[in-house]
């Protein structure tokens, strides 16, 4: 198929060149839906700029479509989220630490996401870090304790009011909220990850309240080492492919009053689970910043 495959870190990310993401090819697919369980984001540069239809098309081979609760879609097209931050915005689409739309019941397994304009003078790159990595360096007795929990991930404090200069209008609107284990299984890849953030998730089930915000805010530094990370600087048309399941990411809003846009289109997942596995202790040589 052509495809060449360079690893951006020994940790997460890789950039893909060979591939053709103006047509669907179902060899080409497989290949790169195992790069993306081994890599778990996959960066393609220099693509032709995706029409609508062939960027859903081309998403739709990983199965359905995600719908988000809360952002305006585009019209004729309602599986695209068009990301747009220009001078005028309150808010920029993914600034803060996060896995997409974690608040749902079914949160999406994966996103696709093309740049078509990036800011001249720079910046807007997009952090992503790698929660099987964050596992699998906390402690066994750390490890063992958190298999053990659940967490609450809602979404009213991101998304009241978020879209309003875009023309919604979300009165009378119920925004998702679910309890998903802290540890969910991946699938495909048979490893655990950690599952919490610091934009969805709320508090711990069954901890007291002072115990909940120091495991968590434990947890939230801890993920975001920047041993556990790769940091993506975008080009136009370039396209990002990145699992949810198994990553975060942060889209830096470091270029207002610059305009920075493209297409997202969410992949469906199904609900995280946790099925006890052997625990896994990764040995990586972090920073002398205490685990």
């Amino acid at each position: 198929m052509g495809l060449t495959v360079v690893p951006c870190t020994p940790v997460i990310g890789a950039e893909i060149s060979g591939a053709d993401l103006t047509r669907t090819d179902p060899q080409e697919y497989q290949a790169i839906r195992e790069l993306l369980v081994r890599h778990q984001v996959l960066f393609f540069r220099d693509q032709p700029r995706l029409e609508p239809g062939a960027q859903v098309a081309w998403a739709r081979q990983f199965g359905g479509l995600h719908s988000h609760p809360a952002a305006p879609t585009m019209p004729g097209h309602p599986e695209i989220f068009v990301i747009r931050a220009d001078a005028n915005s309150k808010v920029a689409n993914g600034h803060g630490w996060h896995s997409d739309v974690s608040c749902d019941e079914e949160p999406p397994m994966a996103t696709m996401l093309q740049i078509h304009h990036v800011p001249e003078s720079g910046g807007g790159d997009t952090l992503f870090n790698n929660m099987f990595a964050a596992f699998e360096t906390l402690s066994e007795p750390m490890q063992r304790f958190l298999c053990g929990l659940s967490a609450h991930h809602e979404s009213e404090h991101i998304y009241r009011g978020r879209y309003s200069d875009r023309g919604v209008d979300d009165a009378g609107r119920t925004y998702p909220a679910c309890l998903h284990p802290v540890v969910r299984t991946h699938e495909e890849a048979d490893k655990q990850a950690l599952f919490v953030n610091p934009s969805f998730t709320t508090r711990i089930e069954g901890l007291a309240a002072n115990e909940s915000r120091a495991l968590l805010n434990m947890l939230f530094e801890h993920q975001q080492r920047p041993e556990f990370q790769v940091r993506f600087r975008w080009t136009p048309n370039a396209v990002a492919l990145w699992d949810n399941r198994s990553t975060q990411h942060f889209a830096l809003w470091d270029y207002w009053p610059a305009t920075r846009e493209g297409h997202r289109v969410t992949i469906a997942g199904t609900r995280p689970v946790h099925r006890e596995l052997p625990l896994c202790r990764r040995k990586m040589r972090l920073s002398r910043k205490a685990l």
